[in-house]
């Protein structure tokens, strides 16, 4: 399980934005992402780089 704190999200298309931006990572999986807290788990052994690069790339910063 991979988890980040991500900044700037404010509405629900953010979060829809994040969750395509972890599924061109890895298609398919479930990610958690709470608006109210920033707080994303990735249910995912894939190495965290990757989804942090395609968070960051679609406009938010990440932290954790």
């Amino acid at each position: 399980m991979i988890e980040f704190t991500v900044t700037g999200m404010t509405c629900g298309g953010c979060v829809r934005s994040v969750e395509r931006a972890i599924d061109r990572v890895e298609p398919g999986i479930a990610p958690n992402v709470d608006l109210a807290t920033g707080r994303v788990r990735i249910p995912s052994d894939k190495p965290a780089d990757g989804f942090r690069k395609a968070i960051e790339a679609a406009g938010y910063e990440v932290a954790g």
